[in-house]
């Protein structure tokens, strides 16, 4: 879904997706910034890995 929100976020915004989408804008903006910063992620992820 981040995928799809960073496509079309130009032309439509974050917010109007977000309210179509089952998604809440803090979520997408979460994993954006999990994206560019993974230390960002939560703990399990690095033990499970």
């Amino acid at each position: 879904m981040v995928d799809f929100i960073d496509k079309h976020r130009n032309e439509y915004g974050v917010e109007p997706i977000c309210a179509v989408l089952p998604i809440a804008p803090s979520t997408y903006y979460e994993q954006r910034a999990r994206r560019l910063d993974p230390e960002r992620r939560p703990a399990c992820v690095f033990r499970s890995t």
